[in-house]
């Protein structure tokens, strides 16, 4: 019998898969349906403070269609405090599911200020959610700002939230770091419980017919597990942190690689987009097959021992990149093995 069991954001789980954040997470019903697949968690459809913001804006608008028509028109308008805001809704379904769900409902939160950090934080919290994915994404314009000063937004926010909340917090980031492990060491020491790497950003590209700018969504494809897998391997056992593994998760194969890496959990949302909720089974089916099929009796004899920290010659992690060998091996038409030598 393979003892699936895992621990991510002190949180124990029947095994690692979990349900990353997506539109399937985004309704009670949804977050329901995830769990009867299989879950092992749950992170729910993030919360978006500039869209609240928004739709705060659409609201009153609505409300005050008219207004200056006639002085006495306002006399007959409900007050604005009255109604029910966008976050409301957002709350309650945190709150619902986790009333009716049995595995842990981790919420993510992506926030443009101070106030929408640490006030819809405590609002998810006072919900009933497990833990918070802190959703960070901020794109440093500013040819003045260095690198330390966009890290110490980061870790302000980590401080922030976690003064204000108990609840684990996992911190989801993007792969544009130039010191990622110093960084990991930083939101530990700051109070963050986990990482989950990678955040796959908003990449728009170009309509050439019209010269416009068109948002594209590609769901993620096994290559994109390897950056992520890399470092995984390189930051597992040198960190406190759990450590959350995202992106490219297609089979039950990824699912493997990630924990070899080092991973605690897999976050999965584009396989569940493309296959469905019930394909969950299939890739914790898989991992108990690889697993039996090599004579683990559990994932954490698995765990990390692919890391940098158990290989023997961790620098092939770091110069895989030999140009002239791996040209040589390329199927690619057109391309000259010895180019590079010249």
């Amino acid at each position: 019998m393979v003892n699936l069991e895992t621990t991510y954001l002190g949180l124990n789980l029947a095994h690692p898969v979990i349900a990353g954040a997506s539109t399937l997470s985004a309704t009670v019903d949804g977050i329901r349906r995830l769990e009867d697949a299989g879950a092992a968690a749950i992170v729910t459809a993030s919360v978006y403070e500039d869209e609240l913001v928004a739709e705060e804006h659409a609201l009153e608008a609505a409300l005050t269609v008219g207004a200056e028509s006639h002085p006495e028109v306002t006399s007959y308008l409900p007050p604005l405090c009255g109604c029910r805001g966008p976050l409301a809704g957002h709350v309650e379904t945190i709150r619902r599911a986790a009333e009716s769900v049995s595995v842990p409902v981790i919420a993510s939160l992506n926030a443009t200020t101070r106030d929408g950090w640490v006030g819809i934080a405590v609002d998810l919290q006072s919900a009933g959610a497990a833990a918070l994915e802190l959703n960070i994404f901020r794109a440093p314009l500013d040819s003045r700002e260095p690198a330390s000063t966009a890290e110490k937004g980061l870790v302000d926010i980590v401080r922030d939230v976690r003064d204000a909340v108990q609840i684990p917090i996992a911190v989801k980031l993007g792969p544009y770091f130039t010191a990622l492990p110093h960084l990991a060491a930083t939101l530990a020491d700051t109070g963050a419980d986990g990482l989950v790497l990678f955040n796959r950003f908003y990449r728009p590209d170009i309509d050439l017919e019209n010269l416009t700018i068109r948002p594209t969504l590609e769901l993620s494809t096994p290559s994109d597990s390897r950056l992520p897998l890399m470092w995984i391997s390189l930051l597992a056992g040198k960190t406190p942190l759990s450590l959350g593994a995202s992106g490219g998760v297609e089979g039950a194969g990824e699912v493997a690689k990630y924990l070899l890496a080092g991973a605690d959990a897999v976050l999965t949302a584009s396989a569940l987009l493309r296959h469905g909720p019930r394909y969950l089974t299939q890739l914790v089916d898989g991992l108990v097959g690889w697993l039996d099929a090599h004579g683990a009796v559990s994932v954490d004899r698995i765990r990390g021992r692919m890391s940098a920290a158990q290989l023997a010659r961790p620098d092939g992690l770091l110069r895989a990149q030999h140009t002239p060998r791996l040209l040589r091996e390329c199927p690619c038409k057109g391309v000259d093995p010895g180019a590079s030598d010249r």
